[in-house]
């Protein structure tokens, strides 16, 4: 599957269970879906640090996207990392994943805006293809280590 298709793809994926994290209720509901949330994520992130990203990082033209698509990683895992330790029932636990919807969609739209758009110009359909294989396998080992 070509890159930016399998990220998209994902991308959609972690939408929806941001979306559910922010409306459920119930601690059990809330802990499956966090850990859940974590995997996904983390997966996530590594088929783009690991696969995605570098060969963008490398390029000119994607270079500072790619530095700022890292920071946003970051962030994003700082805001699971407090989720995980705050009790479930704890008030600002809605608060805090609504908090972290908004940043990872935010980094979402930035990559579905701007990065894939530059990225379809800095490399071949045969890179992207080549990159999406990697990534499924990058991804299937990631949650295979949960």
């Amino acid at each position: 599957m070509n890159a930016i298709d399998l990220l998209t793809k994902d991308h959609k994926h972690l939408k929806t269970l941001l979306a559910r994290a922010v409306t459920a209720k119930g601690d059990e509901r809330r802990e499956e879906l966090i850990e859940t949330l974590r995997s996904e994520l983390v997966a996530h992130e590594r088929m783009e640090e690991e696969v995605f990203y570098p060969p963008l990082r490398d390029n000119k033209k994607t270079h500072d996207i790619v530095l700022e698509g890292y920071q946003e990683h970051h962030v994003a895992d700082l805001i699971l990392d407090e989720l995980l330790e705050l009790p479930t029932d704890s008030e600002m636990w809605e608060p805090k994943v609504k908090v972290l919807k908004e940043n990872v969609e935010h980094h979402i739209e930035e990559e579905e805006d701007d990065m894939f758009k530059k990225a379809r110009k800095v490399l071949s359909e045969e890179q992207l293809e080549e990159l999406g294989t990697r990534m499924e396998a990058v991804k299937r080992e990631a949650l295979a280590e949960e």
